[in-house]
């Protein structure tokens, strides 16, 4: 190409100096004409050399980029070919070019054979208008089922029932958004002997108080913790010993209204606040009232990062009512009603902690959560000697680890004390579990158990408990088996 261009320059001096010539020849002029014309020529001769010697430079820049390209491109066709997958057909097209223009037209063609074929255009989908209302499943809730099948064998003097199998409960939950701004859930539970009872049915609001969540319906108190969880959810067979005894084997679970509170962040610590005002359901503790004053519970809670991996959770709970009926025990076959309105209350404490790292949570993590029941009940003794007050309390402390990916094994202790009163037992009153007419009754119990997650459906629990103390009822030896199954979309979900 260089060659070329210099041959090129070179034709171009001649033609101009030959027509210069010529002209020179063909013009007779004296000899001023004649010299101011040769230097007239010269000057325009001087011109055209410059602009031949402009235009030499710029082919040449043109020629350098040209073959930078060719360069570039001779790179990237190496580095293609290195590949496996490149096809055959553009290592044919890959011949060393005599030109620049073969180059360029060859590197054009190799091009277009790594793009492939050009893809016709299609012609654009018709768009289909549906009707959403006529998928009228959508407007369906979300149903969760869950199974509890319990099987034990027990060893107690004078029990003679030994061993039972059976269906603790089929539970039937129902959940729904209604609109932006709230949602419903209810929980059927269906007992083995066909009975079933409702346990929570509520609707929850989000956006009628700023930065609190209404609750209307009947619901499982926040009391604690462990008294929200229903019974299949809960990481031993049974409820705590002392939550058994002060608010009955199911727990508390009344209707009313219920608002929860997201407090600011405050000694980097998150805040919570629970208020709840309920009818008086619980047998328990409001047996006697009959004016149905609602009664009230606080509960608040502090829960706090105490490292990557660790999370400490604080609470403090309260719940206040009143009883305004008594059962007075005046003979042995005579029992009057006597109305004084007096009040009971139960105080509680709760302490979770948490490690669970966060590389390996699916594997590993150790939780110890532990509370603490105390109970303040005025009452009019049933014997009819006046007001008296009963107290008794209760805690339990469990400890357990995630050893594998769907192992967990831990372990519960339990302790109930109840009040000591001579009246505790007539005739035809008793204030059982809440008092007793034994001196110093108490109970401990321990229970050890192993969890074993099948998948997230299906998971087995082996618990052995062993429960002794005095006053009360008599030492016991328990091996519970159980297996909880569920399905849905909600499935093992603590309410």
């Amino acid at each position: 190409m260089r060659t070329v261009l210099h041959t090129l320059t070179a034709f171009l001096l001649l033609v101009v100096l030959a027509s210069t010539c010529l002209k020179a020849a063909n013009e007779p002029a004296s000899a001023e004409s004649v010299e101011l014309s040769k230097q007239g020529e010269v000057d325009q001769l001087k011109t055209r050399l410059d602009e031949l010697m402009s235009l030499i430079e710029q082919m040449q820049r043109e020629h350098r980029e040209q073959q930078e390209q060719i360069a570039q491109l001779r790179s990237e066709i190496k580095t293609l070919k290195a590949e496996p997958n490149v096809p055959r057909r553009i290592e044919e097209a890959v011949e060393e070019p005599n030109t620049a223009d073969d180059e360029m037209t060859r590197l054009r063609a190799m091009a277009e054979g790594i793009a492939g074929p050009k893809k016709e255009e299609q012609p654009p989908e018709e768009i289909v208008y549906k009707s959403r209302g006529l998928s009228l499943q959508q407007l369906n809730p979300e149903i969760s089922v869950s199974g509890d099948l319990i099987a034990y064998y027990r060893d107690q003097d004078g029990t003679r029932q030994r061993s039972d199998v059976f269906l603790r409960g089929l539970e039937l939950n129902f959940q729904s958004y209604l609109d932006p701004f709230s949602k419903v859930k209810a929980t059927a539970h269906v007992h083995d002997d066909g009975e079933v009872h409702l346990e929570e049915a509520y609707y929850t609001h989000f956006a009628l108080i700023k930065g609190a969540t209404l609750d209307l319906g009947r619901f499982r108190q926040q009391f604690g913790i462990v008294n929200r969880w229903h019974e299949d959810a809960l990481d031993q067979i049974q409820y705590p010993l002392a939550l058994q005894r002060i608010f009955g084997e199911e727990g508390l679970s009344q209707t009313g209204a219920s608002i929860e509170w997201a407090l600011p962040e405050w000694a980097h610590a998150h805040h919570g606040l629970v208020l709840q005002a309920t009818n008086t359901e619980n047998e328990c503790l409001f047996g006697d009232e009959t004016l149905g004053v609602p009664s009230l519970l606080f509960h608040y809670k502090n829960y706090r990062d105490l490292s990557r991996d660790t999370y400490l959770e604080f609470g403090l709970s309260g719940l206040f009512g009143w009883n305004d009926e008594w059962e007075i025990q005046t003979a042995p076959d005579t029992v009057i009603a006597e109305h004084d309105a007096l009040g009971t209350r139960v105080f509680g404490t709760d302490l979770s902690v948490l490690w669970e790292p966060a590389d390996r949570a699916l594997y590993r993590n150790v939780e110890w959560r532990s509370e603490v029941y105390v109970l303040n009940r005025d009452i009019v003794v049933p014997d009819g000697s006046g007001r008296d007050t009963i107290n008794g309390w209760g805690a339990y402390s469990y400890l357990q680890s995630k050893v594998a990916q769907n192992l967990i094994v831990g372990t519960r202790l339990d302790y109930y004390e109840p009040d000591s009163k001579d009246y505790a037992v007539q005739p035809d009153i008793s204030l059982v579990p809440l008092a007793y007419a034994s001196d110093d009754p108490h109970r401990w119990q321990i229970g050890p158990y192993i969890t074993w997650w099948q998948s997230e459906w299906v998971l087995f629990r082996t618990e052995y408990n062993y429960a002794w103390g005095s006053g009360m009822e008599e030492d016991e030896h328990v091996l519970w088996f159980q297996t909880i199954f569920a399905a849905g979309p909600h499935k093992h979900e603590r309410y």
